[in-house]
């Protein structure tokens, strides 16, 4: 039996935690039968706190941005552009159809369209969370916020029910993966979970079964460099609270990393033989250091996926490594998966010729929601699986 050592990235703590092993264990058991996940759980440990309860955090200022006051003429032709400017705000495409001033004409007597949508949406909320269970939870609350919107009635008055659906539906969906960010959630679905996800509540609100594109990228992208300024005011508090404990995860192994070693190193020497350690982000480097300071003979397979790892070595900030050493010989076989579209992971090859393989993965989810795409993409557990020992 194979035992996988799952070491986890910076800003993961309970519960998210236990979800994200859990998530793990059984994207490998998919791929093959008897395999042992056992978790290095150092955040617990050795992780960063903020000892005065955050008070070097500065207070919401209030101020907000009209849509249309920020900078505009961005160029976004990628859907994933599109999409960020919707977790970003997800009632921008609501805005933009409520603003147009366009009307659709109907029959005299005939039920407002509003009426019909805000049924739809509380048949929705009715549900919980079981129409997108894969998007966490949140659902219900979302749909109840979207039927009781100001400006869910203007949008219907000027859109067909079938584009209203829609519009709906990656509204929710928006909503929900905003929230797993907002909340740092270790887990975010991959974009071809997320638009399965916004077809079947996009049919639930009244879309025909999707058959064509349903022009996602046409109607955003007229938007995305205004939503995109709103929003960093909008959010400043929420990043700055995100950044911790991620940031400060980062910053404490740095400068006081021995102890996330001899972790490791105490955990693996109570393991039978073959070993396979597996690192994501800062989970990455803490797996290469310490496989880097010194044998581990139980070790023979190293992953590192969304991994700064290489970044550090080639700025020389990796603590055990400085560029240009080579890696050791004993260093084991190593595997580095990427998404193009994750900022935070690096490549390895070109610093260490023949010493490790980069291997692409696809989530089609913007950063930052690509960097914590990793653990629920198939295809990174079938490349784990196929060369594990």
């Amino acid at each position: 039996m194979t035992t996988v050592v799952f070491v986890h990235g910076t800003g993961v703590r309970e519960p998210g935690l236990t979800a994200l092993v859990g998530r793990v264990t059984a994207g490998l058991a998919a791929q093959r039968d008897r395999i042992q996940v056992v978790p290095y759980c150092w955040g617990a440990t050795h992780g960063a706190t903020l000892a005065a309860a955050g008070a070097c955090l500065p207070p919401r200022s209030g101020t907000t941005r009209a849509l249309g006051e920020g900078p505009g003429g961005l160029d976004m032709a990628d859907e994933t552009a599109a999409w960020a400017a919707l977790y970003a705000d997800p009632y921008a495409e609501l805005v933009l159809a409520a603003g147009n001033g366009r009307v659709v004409e109907r029959p005299p007597g005939s039920e407002p369209p509003q009426q019909r949508a805000r049924a739809l949406l509380t048949a929705v909320a009715a549900q919980g969370d079981v129409l997108a269970a894969e998007l966490g939870p949140g659902l219900a609350d979302a749909a109840t916020g979207l039927a009781a919107h100001p400006l869910l009635a203007p949008a219907a008055e000027a859109l067909d029910p079938a584009d209203l659906a829609v519009i709906a539906a990656r509204s929710l969906t928006a909503r929900l993966v905003a929230d797993a960010l907002d909340a740092d959630s270790p887990l975010v679905p991959t974009g071809e979970t997320r638009d399965a996800l916004t077809d079947r509540l996009a049919e639930a609100l009244g879309a025909p079964v999707r058959g064509t594109e349903r022009g996602l990228r046409s109607s955003l992208l007229r938007v995305a460099g205004a939503v995109a300024s709103r929003a960093v005011e909008r959010r400043r508090r929420v990043l700055t609270e995100a950044a911790h404990p991620a940031a400060g995860d980062i910053l404490r192994y740095l400068s006081r990393g021995a102890a996330f070693r001899d972790g490791l190193r105490a955990l693996v020497a109570g393991l039978e033989p073959p070993v396979a350690v597996v690192g994501h982000s800062l989970g990455g480097i803490i797996a290469l250091d310490t496989l880097i300071a010194a044998p581990l003979p139980q070790v023979e397979f190293l992953v590192t996926a969304g991994s700064q790892g290489p970044f550090l070595y080639e700025s020389g900030s990796l603590p055990s490594l400085e560029h240009p050493a080579p890696l050791p010989p004993h260093v084991p076989t190593w595997l580095n998966l990427y998404d193009p579209r994750d900022l935070l992971g690096y490549l390895g090859a070109g610093l260490f010729p023949g010493r490790v393989s980069d291997v692409a993965v696809d989530s089609r989810q913007p950063f930052p929601a690509a960097h914590s795409a990793y653990w629920t993409n198939p295809a990174v557990y079938r490349h784990i699986v196929d060369r594990l020992p």
